[in-house]
């Protein structure tokens, strides 16, 4: 049976649902934890574990959409799929606005079911790859002195190394020294390269994308 990414996480208050989409689930090869209230899935829940929360809306206590924002206050980007008995349109719509997945109405078609939570463990693969790559970028970043961070932004603006040279009015000699060192540090090759991993990044734009060819 093929095995999937991340965790389905089911959160309800009724134990029969909770069985019947824990074996939906495990059948179909997903790795699953199930919780009885919105309180103990706060208790339990790992920051770090990629998944999908399949959650309830109406239950003893804390309700869904109050776990849901709680989660949101506190920066966890975990997919969430409601499910609702109640058919109440405007909290759909509601939590539809606030970026959830998607609200499906009890009683559920399995595969429908299936089909969002598979989607939804995609985009939040993808999530934290994209910030895993943004972190990395960071880091290397935070390596490059001030000037370095200065000739990289007129490196990506296009400019050769004259221009650079003549802005900041160094040497062009203190220009190559900075270019190989920034490229160094940044893992890259190129001035193309470079701006491909910067891209990722939250560093503001710096101009038109860079030109290789003489003096660079």
């Amino acid at each position: 049976m093929e095995k999937h990414p991340g965790t389905v996480f089911i959160v309800d208050d009724d134990d029969a649902i909770r069985d019947s989409l824990k074996w939906l689930f495990q059948s179909r090869g997903y790795r699953v934890e199930t919780h009885p209230s919105a309180e103990a899935f706060l208790g339990a829940y790992r920051g770090d574990t990629s998944g999908c929360l399949v959650l309830d809306v109406r239950m003893p206590g804390m309700s869904g959409l109050e776990l849901y924002d709680i989660l949101k206050e506190r920066g966890v980007g975990l997919p969430v799929v409601f499910l609702s008995g109640h058919g109440d349109i405007p909290m759909a719509v509601s939590s539809l606005r606030k970026g959830a997945m998607d609200f499906i109405e009890k009683p559920f078609n399995d595969n429908e079911l299936v089909d969002r939570v598979a989607e939804s463990l995609r985009m939040d693969e993808e999530r934290r790859r994209d910030e895993a790559s943004r972190h990395a970028v960071a880091e290397r970043l935070a390596q490059l002195t001030p000037r370095e961070l200065e000739v990289m932004q007129l490196i990506l603006a296009g400019k050769h190394n004259k221009v650079i040279a003549d802005e900041l009015r160094i040497s062009m000699r203190t220009v190559e020294v900075h270019r190989s060192r920034i490229l160094q540090k940044m893992g890259v090759r190129s001035a193309v390269e470079l701006a491909q991993v910067v891209s990722v990044s939250d560093l503001p734009p710096a101009g038109p994308a860079p030109m290789e060819g003489p003096g660079h």
